[in-house]
């Protein structure tokens, strides 16, 4: 697949438009050292002429400190050319980052369950990263080496139509060369480029699980996985680099026959008296310095191989879409402040087509009640928060909160008004505020500090040795699983939902921790609906209605305390079994 000229030209236009200021002063510094290049030659072929006509020491002494002047200057300009050039090329793929990843976050579960971590971070990272030198100076690099070309071959024409000639014939058959072995390289550096994010999301999910692969003894499996890879890799990237290195050699043999084509007419205009030794050294000058745009556009190319592999990597991830229509909803009224009910009307849902993991679900949660709900790992418990939180849309069915159907909010203003805890709390490497505000700087720290203390959390507050501004390790190092769940508790309050979700959040905790928690858990409650998911009696005491699911259909739905006194019910075999064990 070959990408059309317009994407390369509407990529520019995107991400170079804010920096106009910025290129068209690197075009004006580009075409000032082209001037200063095809300067230096003249001087120095004036020198020599002089030289050999014994001409005035004043003279070749003003022309040598001309020479000096002018390579004095274009070292200037080389300076100003590469500090414009990365300044632009940081700024664009930076902006370019930000665009993917917000792209990336808006997409639905089902995208990121299909794609490792290390993936995502090789396509949004290194892909871009690969487009630099594309974005810095592709097209005004491009254009001023093509323009140095068209300078340098119209001087040689001024010189002698022969030289001329021979240069703008040997200067077409090698841009039409260097395009062929381009075109049969892209797609050599685009599957290049899919190992690459393939080796780096193999690498980052089994690095993320090394605990794991060491204590069940699958580290030969590991390592026997990352040699596959490396083996598949190596022939792929092989004849990647021989796609470039063939460009490097080809230019290199033809500049050999160039230069020596450019000696061959220097001396023989020489010997027919047709040019002074300056105008031979003019000659070879030349033909020296054509090599260098040409190089350059060769380079170009070459970066322009992989730049369009990146970009078709890129267009590719741009063109995926969410399968959560999130479209402009302005006119969708707001949900009440306060609780709201909750109704699962016919709900039918599987991650795959045709393979449903919950069936034909209908259930009402009144406001500020709390629904518990049970079932055994796999039931189907967890894929309800899922989809009250719009992780996922059902296949069949409608869900309402506050009477309004969550497929016909904002995805932003539904999980405003949701707050969910899992058993999984992520902690961020950052300070005590930044993990409990998610980074949003408006929230006060009053606030913070009555959240806090709201969830029982004061005694670990006070110990911190900087308050709010103490930095906490990544994955919750130095925090244990109880802490880390009353820290999932603060955040929750400080956004104020009206529905609250408690996916097995204690379920890793022991009893006594647990217990620690309930007081928090009944601050976090007070005007909130609020649906439990759990393994545990103590956790569910509190409910008002009971939900068990197996095989994701309902068993049985009604009142919590109607169901325990009723011995035919399968809620209140549970009570007498105990529902740790019958869960299992």
């Amino acid at each position: 697949m070959k990408l059309p000229i317009k994407r390369y030209i509407m990529l520019l236009s995107k991400y170079l438009r804010p920096l106009k200021f910025r290129t068209a002063l690197l075009a004006v510094v580009l075409l000032c050292g082209i001037g200063l290049q095809l300067l230096d030659p003249q001087i120095l072929a004036y020198f020599i002429d002089t030289a050999l006509a014994g001409g005035a020491t004043m003279t070749l002494l003003l022309a040598g400190l001309l020479f000096i002047i002018i390579a004095l200057a274009n070292q200037g300009v080389m300076v100003v050319q590469y500090y414009l050039s990365q300044y632009i090329a940081w700024t664009a793929t930076n902006q370019l980052r930000t665009d993917l990843l917000a792209h990336c976050l808006s997409l639905d579960m089902s995208f990121h369950k299909a794609r490792t971590p290390g993936e995502m971070i090789e396509r949004i990272d290194g892909d871009v990263d690969a487009l630099s030198n594309f974005f810095s100076q592709f097209a005004i690099s491009l254009l001023t080496s093509l323009l140095l070309v068209v300078a340098v071959l119209f001087l040689l024409w001024r010189i002698d139509w022969r030289v001329g000639l021979a240069q703008t014939l040997f200067s077409i058959f090698a841009l039409l060369l260097l395009m062929y072995l381009r075109n049969r390289a892209v797609p050599l550096q685009r599957e290049q480029r899919q190992m690459s994010a393939t080796f780096f999301g193999f690498l980052g999910e089994h690095l993320a699980g090394t605990e794991d692969v060491r204590a069940n003894g699958a580290t030969g499996y590991v390592m026997r996985s990352f040699d596959r890879i490396l083996r598949r890799w190596r022939p792929i990237y092989g004849k990647a680099q021989m796609a470039g290195g063939t460009m490097w050699v080809v230019i290199l043999c033809l500049f050999v026959w160039a230069n020596a084509l450019g000696f061959a007419l220097g001396a023989y205009l020489w010997s027919q008296g047709l040019a002074s030794i300056g105008t031979v050294y003019l000659i070879t000058a030349y033909i020296s310095l054509l090599s260098q745009p040409i190089r350059q556009i060769q380079t170009q190319l070459q970066d322009m191989q992989a730049a369009e592999a990146c970009m078709l990597r890129i267009e590719e991830l741009f063109k995926i879409s969410s399968k959560l229509d999130d479209t402009d909803m302005t006119e969708v009224p707001e949900l009440p402040q306060g609780p709201f009910s909750v109704a699962f009307d016919s709900v039918s849902f599987g991650y795959v087509e045709d393979m449903p993991v919950i069936h034909d679900l209908s259930f009402t949660v009144q406001p500020g009640k709390v629904l518990g709900v049970l079932g055994r790992t796999g039931s189907g418990k967890t894929t309800l928060a899922r989809l009250l939180f719009r992780l996922y849309d059902p296949q069949s069915g409608e869900i309402r909160i506050g009477d309004v159907p969550v497929n016909g909010l904002p995805l932003q203003r539904l999980r405003r008004r949701i707050g969910m805890v899992t058993q999984d709390v992520q902690i961020f490497h950052a300070s005590v505020r930044d993990n409990l505000t998610f980074f949003n700087n408006a929230i006060p720290d009053e606030q913070i500090q009555a959240a806090i203390h709201d969830v029982g959390l004061s005694p670990w507050f006070a110990a911190l040795p900087a308050g709010l501004d103490t930095l906490l390790g990544s994955d919750g190092a130095g925090i244990s699983a109880g802490e880390a769940q009353l820290l999932a508790f603060t955040r929750v309050l400080l956004t104020d939902p009206g529905l609250i979700i408690l996916d097995e959040a204690s379920s890793r905790l022991d009893p006594a921790t647990e217990n620690r928690i309930e007081h928090a858990i009944s601050n976090l409650f007070v005007g909130r609906t609020a649906i439990v998911i759990a393994h545990r009696l103590a956790t569910i005491q509190r409910a008002d209605d009971i939900l068990l699911i197996e095989d994701g259909r309902i068993l049985e739905y009604g009142n919590r305390e109607a169901l325990a006194r009723d011995l035919d019910s399968r809620f209140a075999h549970l009570l007498q079994t105990g529902l740790e064990e019958a869960l299992a």
